[in-house]
């Protein structure tokens, strides 16, 4: 893979990828001989890998608990995004780390890359999560006391058709807790943009504002909440 610093002049048009528009049943996707043999073995990776995966509070994150403080003892947080320039393999892979509670820039990681592997929707991890560990690698070498508690990723975590989308799959492999906070609505266990999750989303006015994200089969996969963080 090949990567390059920023450079902060650079124009380049926004494109991001995105696996929440994909609903379940992608069986009928069209892909190359490569592409199909790729996701056949990705996808007994993400089986393994599942194997892994921790939804319930760490010791660790039980120690940021005091009194009736849920999060005394969280001090830096992280949000990781990679942007891609359209028409084109180049992208542009960024960590920024936020100081807690007060949310102030601590430090930012940003790498220009070049894109190696194919997009295939569900694997979005495959394409991406090796240019996210490089930038908390960056972090870790030179601002270590800077190191993320939490991550908010771009990308969904178990809300995914095999419950292992870019969020949980980053947070595996970095044995940090990552929370998925994706644009879209992931169509998976009966979760659909019906009229009356179109009238829930119409409804989210303000900062707080959410409701939960329950499968037909009673599994609660989030929430939905409101975009205005003003």
């Amino acid at each position: 893979m090949a990567s390059k610093d920023v450079d902060d002049d650079e124009d380049f048009d926004e494109l991001e990828e995105d696996d929440s528009e994909i609903v379940a049943g992608m069986g009928s996707l069209t892909l190359s001989p490569d592409e199909a043999g790729k996701r056949v073995t990705w996808e007994k990776e993400q089986s393994k890998l599942k194997s892994q995966l921790i939804t319930v509070d760490s010791p660790d994150v039980r120690s940021w608990r005091k009194g009736n403080s849920l999060f005394f003892g969280l001090h830096n947080i992280a949000g990781v995004d990679i942007s891609f320039v359209k028409g084109t393999q180049k992208a542009c892979a960024m960590m920024v780390i936020l100081t807690f509670p007060d949310l102030r820039v601590a430090h930012i990681s940003k790498e220009i890359v070049e894109m190696t592997e194919p997009y295939i929707p569900g694997f979005l991890a495959f394409r991406e999560v090796s240019f996210l560990m490089d930038r908390l690698e960056e972090i870790k070498g030179n601002n270590p006391h800077l190191m993320p508690q939490v991550i908010m990723v771009d990308g969904n975590g178990i809300l995914h058709p095999r419950g292992l989308g870019l969020a949980s799959h980053f947070g595996i492999l970095c044995g940090i807790p990552c929370i998925g906070v994706a644009k879209n609505l992931f169509c998976v266990d009966g979760l659909q943009k019906s009229a009356d999750f179109k009238e829930k989303i119409s409804k989210l006015k303000k900062k707080g504002d959410s409701f939960d994200l329950k499968g037909d089969s009673g599994k609660l996969w989030g929430k939905a909440s409101c975009q205005d963080f003003r």
